[in-house]
């Protein structure tokens, strides 16, 4: 097989990893990649559905790269990712022209699955084979600051919202020695930056150990964050209630671990949260935020908030506020919840208000970017290491990032200070 593919990724850091396995697998069939669709022999959409407008615009998509199809017979148009998965058959009933759909477990076989559809054969590969392999070598790398790797895959949650272990699977972690194999790896090719990845990212287990201990997070932090080379390392999603206090301590105890946690509350309000399925309480989550400033206090916490959930009073909305106000978090990704198929939250009726949810969102968003800048200012004449990610948008400027993941903005030449190096800055305003 030869010919050039495009590669259209939507939602998290799982999706962008899974394009890079993609496209790497792609490029060992002989296919090179094009920077426009229109110059493609092969498009891949890699889909997220974890909003109802993400997988709406999924099929909006489709629909004009169906004219492409109609200019070109031999082009070859797949639905790959977690829409993909959820959706199955039904798309390629949906759409016409579209020529196999291939599901978030199903990844490595993408080869085959091409020359299926170039024979004309419009295969579906959904669902999650108990040994599907993951070819890291296959990775088709992006950039050289940043390392992505995936250390557990799926969710064995029951959050009432969400879709993710329809789309995902249940959870499967990686080895730990593939894991430390592949981070050596991209330490070796000069990565500055590693990201470790999962759903739930915190309840990776291992193996036992020759004690028979089961391996958990912790032990895996320890691992990886001691590998010589090694000069930041993050990782996301982390999940409330699988935090332990080992996993605590090793944030604290590495200094190669960067002070910047991603910890989804989703809501202030006991009540809202039970009706979520989270499994924790508030005071439970204050808990564990004084814990993780205690043994880092420089650490910058973000999270996930849903407005408007089924149910949710103006009450339920104040603890939230209040929560923001108590924890004062470096940044927060707030939505309007969305129904999604097949999840518990849409038996469980009083839904709330289109007008109401969208007050209670730009409220939230006007507190929270008044305690963002509170914070920021609070940097000024800081010094920091940023890692520098593109140039600027400004002639003569350059972006990065400090290690607590705040974006800078500094003076620099890309000829003299190129993408993924580290430079000192300190902050002059906010």
């Amino acid at each position: 097989m030869s010919g050039r593919y495009y590669i259209e990724t939507w939602g998290c850091q799982m999706n962008e990893v899974d394009s890079q396995r993609l496209g790497g697998q792609l490029m060992e069939e002989g296919f090179l990649p094009c920077p426009r669709p229109e110059e493609a022999d092969l498009i891949l959409l890699n889909s997220c559905s974890v909003r109802e407008k993400a997988a709406q615009k999924v099929y909006s998509r489709l629909g004009e790269y169906r004219r492409l199809k109609h200019q070109r017979e031999k082009l070859v148009i797949g639905l790959c990712g977690c829409v993909a998965q959820q959706e199955g058959q039904s798309a390629l009933k949906r759409v016409p022209d579209l020529d196999f759909v291939l599901g978030t477990g199903r990844i490595s076989e993408i080869r085959e699955v091409v020359r299926q559809a170039r024979e004309g054969r419009r295969p579906v590969a959904i669902g999650f084979p108990k040994e599907a392999p993951y070819e890291f070598d296959s990775i088709s790398r992006e950039g050289t600051h940043k390392g992505m790797v995936t250390v557990i895959e799926g969710c064995d949650k029951r959050c009432t919202f969400c879709i993710v272990p329809t789309t995902r699977g249940p959870e499967r972690s990686r080895p730990l020695d593939a894991i430390l194999q592949e981070v050596r790896q991209l330490l070796d090719l000069g990565f500055v930056e590693i990201e470790l990845l999962g759903q739930t990212v915190n309840h990776w287990r291992g193996s036992a150990d020759p004690v028979g201990r089961t391996l958990d997070f912790a032990d895996l932090l320890d691992a990886v964050a001691t590998l010589p080379g090694l000069q930041r390392l993050r990782f996301l999603t982390s999940y409330p209630r699988d935090f332990s206090s080992r996993m605590v301590e090793a944030i604290g105890t590495h200094p190669t671990i960067c002070p910047y946690l991603h910890l989804p509350v989703q809501s202030g309000s006991d009540a809202v949260l039970r009706r979520m399925g989270r499994g924790y309480v508030v005071s439970e989550y204050l808990e564990l935020v004084a814990e993780l400033r205690t043994v880092r206090p420089d650490i910058a916490l973000s999270t996930d908030i849903i407005v408007g959930f089924p149910g949710e009073s103006d009450r339920d909305f104040e603890a939230t506020i209040r929560l923001l106000e108590d924890v004062r978090f470096s940044s927060v990704y707030a939505f309007k919840y969305s129904p999604r198929p097949g999840t518990a939250a849409l038996m469980l009726g009083d839904d709330i208000a289109l007008e109401t949810a969208d007050r209670r969102l730009q409220a939230l968003f006007r507190l929270q970017s008044r305690i963002q800048l509170e914070i920021n200012r609070e940097l000024v004449g800081r010094s920091f290491e940023a890692l520098i990610t593109s140039p600027g948008k400004e002639p003569g400027t350059m972006t990065g990032r400090t290690p607590c993941h705040r974006v800078v903005h500094f003076p620099g030449d890309p000829l003299v200070t190129p993408t993924g190096t580290l430079v000192d800055v300190t902050i002059e305003r906010a």
